[in-house]
């Protein structure tokens, strides 16, 4: 049987595998074949990588200080030109490639350019020799026109073949640098087609990149728009400073002025320039953030060793400054903390930089993340340390972050724990909760103490009502800081006993109950204590008051009886309307209850828990929640630590009340 297996066996004298089966593909013909290994794919990203290759070429002229100025036209059917006013390509003959002009062997050779040796540009983007005759590869058509010792030559290609020999096309006294003008093969991309806006945008974040070059921009009336014009310039002696003012636009931020600045690297042992590094950082409030790496103006959207180097001042810097202004939780401040949120661009020029890939997706030179760490660690300190009351305002903001963050690792912590420990939810031990199998809404009544709990604990509906005691004032949360929030105990029972987490974690799907409501006292102390829940439940659980899942009890404060008649009267104003209309001309004798706890559970039940006969009150929010800083404003001033901002919130909006009063 075995014998017979090896019979139906194919030998190397069948043919089917000898010299002849190795392919050797010559010249660019790789690139063809397959694309993808050197520009990641043939879709939209790909196609314009090609347009950036190119780009990075005249980029490399201008940072080496050989061109001050770069154009890019785009034309109708899909047609890319791009020229700088830079030395030009060389055109005398190659000494390894006899009777080729150096021009044709760059154009049409992989890993052939003036990258390699460091000699021709201290830094460059283009590093493997593989960009423009990748470019010229997966062309259908390119022309390359250089202007160099007054004199122009021209030299066209197809698909990565010449089709003719370099030739002069007269003088040219007044010009000077390369110019390259191509259509990408629709053989390789299909009907994909450039993007005037994308191109537009990548040439207007390139002269940002480096301050001293301008880029003018042009393309067909037929593509432009309202985001493109036909016609533009770009300079900017700002560099990305003028960058992130334009990316900012008027959002408030932490600090009132973004940390920018550049710094040259120190020269290297051999007494070679290393580069230099040049960064622009804000915080905005109430933003996700964004962050730009580039090395040697080609974007690293992976970011990579020059990012490292930043995270690492930015995080070193800030515990410094904190242990100079006494605040000693902030050891445990991540890079996290301090860039969520932010605004980041860090522009590196480094010699001889190492990447991920050809698409250069990902720095990885090692000496990146020291000599940025070096370069910019000084600036950033004085940044904090020259005014005081900046420093301690970022330091703030990133503490917020490093709270939230502390406290979702604890939930994570806790959620773990339950789910390995027990199967059973594990709830407050001073919660009553209810069965739910009553087939009605299920509801948490949050109660001032335990002498009210337990009234109210007789008075309920066992099915569907729990109860949650609390321990008189809880904390304010609007001038606590987030580990004083979590560390309260009554507000750590509260968050576990509704179960559906808090601030940006907080699921209202998640909620044990379907309404949560505030009973508390009907007095002074009382109201303070809902409003100090109110104030808890919008600032951490704000989606269960936005979807209307929080409702204010309304237990009565006095008892009015007449012989047989009893009513109850919410407060002085609803008292004097019943002397006024129910017991009119009548001896009342009435009633003062100084607590929930002093009602006795049938009075309870009646006034203010059974669902046929209470009353209760839900807490929205205005229509300009969406604008959740107006509202945040609002509940600062008046459940905040600065008291000023209160009296003179109820000085300035009294006679609106006593107003109300009178309509009343």
């Amino acid at each position: 049987m075995t014998d017979d297996l090896f019979d139906k066996l194919p030998s190397a004298s069948d043919g089917s595998y000898d010299a002849s089966s190795i392919e050797v593909l010559e010249g660019l013909e790789p690139v063809r074949r397959r694309p993808g290994m050197y520009i990641g794919g043939t879709d939209d990203r790909a196609l314009h990588h090609l347009a950036a290759e190119v780009l990075d070429n005249a980029m490399d002229e201008a940072v080496a200080g050989h061109a001050s100025r770069i154009e890019v036209r785009l034309d109708e059917g899909n047609r890319l030109t791009i020229s700088d006013n830079g030395r030009g390509i060389p055109v005398d003959e190659h000494p390894k490639f006899p009777g080729k002009s150096t021009l044709e062997v760059i154009l049409g050779t992989l890993h052939s350019g003036g990258k390699f040796s460091g000699k021709a540009y201290a830094t460059s983007g283009g590093l493997h020799g593989v960009g423009i005759s990748v470019v010229n590869a997966l062309s259908k058509h390119t022309r390359v026109e250089v202007a160099r010792d007054r004199q122009l030559w021209v030299q066209e290609f197809s698909r990565g073949q010449t089709l003719g020999r370099l030739e002069s096309a007269g003088a040219a006294p007044n010009r000077r640098g390369t110019t390259v003008a191509f259509t990408p093969d629709p053989e390789i991309f299909g009907d994909r087609q450039f993007s005037a806006k994308r191109l537009f945008r990548l040439a207007r974040s390139k002269a940002y990149l480096f301050a001293g070059v301008e880029i003018r921009w042009r393309c067909a009336d037929s593509l432009a728009s309202e985001d493109v014009p036909a016609e533009a310039v770009f300079r900017f002696p700002g560099g990305l400073a003028d960058h992130l003012a334009e990316q900012i636009g008027g959002r408030e931020c932490v600090t009132a002025e973004p940390f920018a600045g550049r710094q040259d690297f120190p020269r290297n042992d051999s007494g070679e320039h290393q580069g230099r590094v040049e960064w622009a950082i804000a915080w905005p409030l109430y933003s996700d953030g964004a962050t730009s790496w580039y090395c040697n103006t080609v974007p690293t959207p992976d970011g990579g060793t020059h990012e490292q180097g930043l995270r690492a001042v930015l995080t070193k810097g800030l515990r410094a400054f904190a242990d100079i202004v006494g605040q000693r939780k902030a050891k445990d401040i991540t890079a996290d903390d301090v860039m969520n949120g932010a605004e980041v661009m860090l522009s590196v020029f480094i010699r001889d930089p190492s990447f991920q890939s050809q698409t250069k997706d990902r720095l990885t030179s090692p000496d990146a993340a020291r000599l940025v760490e070096s370069a910019v660690r000084d600036h950033f300190d004085h940044f904090l340390a020259d005014n005081p009351e900046r420093g301690k305002a970022l330091l703030g903001q990133v503490m917020e972050r490093m709270d939230e963050r502390l406290r979702r690792k604890a939930e994570r912590e806790i959620k773990r724990k339950t789910a390995t420990s027990a199967k059973k939810l594990r709830l407050p031990g001073k919660l009553t909760d209810c069965s739910g199998e009553g087939g009605g809404e299920t509801e948490l009544f949050i109660v001032e103490g335990d002498s009210a709990g337990g009234s109210a604990k007789q008075a309920r509906d066992r099915k569907t009502q729990a109860i949650l005691p609390i321990r008189g004032k809880i904390l304010n949360v609007a001038s606590a800081s987030r580990d004083k929030i979590y560390a309260n105990n009554e507000i750590a029972d509260l968050i576990q006993a509704l179960g559906c987490g808090t601030r940006k974690d907080c699921d209202p799907d998640a909620l044990r109950y379907d309404r949560i409501v505030i009973m508390t006292d009907a007095d002074v102390d009382g109201a303070h204590i809902a409003t100090l829940l109110m104030t808890f439940f919008f600032q951490e659980m704000s989606e269960l008051v936005r979807r209307g899942h929080l409702f204010l009890a309304q237990p009565p404060l006095y008892r009015l009886t007449n012989g047989k008649e009893s009513r109850y009267a919410r407060d002085d104003l609803h008292r004097a309307e019943l002397e006024a209309t129910v017991f009119k001309g009548k001896k009342v004798e009435v009633g003062r209850f100084k607590g929930l706890g002093e009602m006795n559970p049938q009075q309870l039940r009646e006034t203010t828990m059974a669902p046929e006969s209470r009353s209760l009150i839900r807490i929205t929010l205005p229509p300009e929640f969406e604008q959740r800083a107006a509202v945040k404003e609002l509940v600062d001033q008046l459940m905040g630590r600065n008291p000023e901002h209160r009296f003179n919130f109820i000085q300035n909006r009294a006679g609106e009340v006593d107003r109300e009063l009178i309509d009343a």
